[in-house]
């Protein structure tokens, strides 16, 4: 499970006019496009800070953030409470990475606008293909009211979204991914939030200019195709457009380097305007790919597992049969 914080968003869906939930609190593709409008930009133009906290499947984390919206400009500082310290620092797309207790810094353009609240991002004209959108009331969240937007998938290949937005600004406050049951699989909230703050640039530039000490790692990362790698998935997964592509290193920065692979790693993302499937493709090696194997903690679901010479990795906030999709329409091209 990751922190939504560090996903990315963009949250302007375009319903056409479609009617987007039957019962009684449905409303028009107009009104639902002008609520997650508001929801996108607010997370984009304010300037806010909080502690924001993930649960799901008995894990836990947590973060403070920071967010200043400045003209077209967006500055954002993360620190991780949980675990090992680590500051993320970003400004529109440079992000930077430090963890001090090994002095390691990772410096990165990101392939996605990342930000809190994370959403939605790319091919929103479709999303009212694969979802129905209702109103279901008030509540409060961190001590502020929010209205409730109830998201429902149409088919089995996606989860669903119970969504708290603040009346005042549209900033998301609340997000729990459902099952098909409505079951609460992964919450994500600001258990505390402060929404129109002073924006403070230097607390986020100060730092990344102070590097001294710090072994700074730039990753080489190249943008490419499934087709120009020689991949091509034969059936797609209904809703799911590929929004990106690139060869990068697979290691963490801060892992024990006799361990780390050499190989650069195959990732290509999907989405279906709500949620993202993450590929990765690598060559195979038995001594670190043991086993084929799947796990679940909250809503991300991870499928491993051997294809020929390669070793596949999908992972995503989508059922296991999503996934599995995924890795069986995946193929290999002479």
């Amino acid at each position: 499970m990751q922190l939504r914080s560090l996903l990315a968003l963009t949250l302007c869906g375009a319903f056409g006019g479609v009617v987007c939930a039957a019962g009684p609190a449905a409303v028009e593709g107009r009104e639902v496009k002008s609520w997650l409008t508001r929801i996108h930009e607010a997370a984009g133009r304010q300037s806010f800070q909080g502690t924001f906290v993930v649960s799901g499947g008995g894990v836990v984390s947590s973060a403070r953030i920071t967010h200043f919206g400045e003209g077209s400009n967006q500055y954002e500082r993360i620190e991780s409470l949980d675990g090992q310290a680590r500051y993320v620092y970003r400004h529109n797309d440079l992000v930077h990475t430090l963890w001090p207790d090994n002095r390691v810094a990772l410096v990165e353009r990101a392939q996605s606008l990342t930000g809190f609240p994370s959403l939605l991002q790319g091919g929103v004209e479709r999303i009212a293909e694969f979802y129905e959108v209702s109103l279901q009331g008030n509540e409060r969240v961190a001590g502020r009211e929010a209205d409730v937007l109830l998201v429902r998938p149409r088919d089995a290949h996606r989860f669903g979204y119970r969504l708290w937005a603040d009346k005042s600004s549209g900033l998301l406050l609340r997000s729990d991914v459902l099952n098909e049951r409505d079951e609460v699989l992964e919450t994500s909230a600001f258990s505390e939030v402060a929404i129109g703050v002073k924006p403070q640039l230097d607390s986020v530039k100060v730092p990344t200019r102070k590097l001294d000490g710090y072994r700074v790692v730039r990753p080489e990362v190249r943008n490419t195709r499934l087709e120009a790698e020689g991949w091509a998935v034969r059936q797609p997964v209904p809703g799911f457009r590929e929004v990106s592509c690139v060869r990068r290193p697979m290691e963490s920065p801060i892992s024990n380097a006799q361990e780390a692979s050499t190989d650069p790693v195959l990732q290509s993302i999907f989405s279906d305007g709500l949620t993202y499937v993450s590929v990765f493709i690598e060559p195979y090696n038995p001594a670190r790919h043991p086993r084929a194997m799947r796990t679940s903690v909250g809503a991300t679901q991870t499928l491993m597992r051997r294809q020929g010479d390669w070793w596949v990795t999908v992972v995503g906030d989508v059922p296991p049969a999503t996934l599995l999709a995924f890795a069986n329409a995946l193929e290999r091209r002479p």
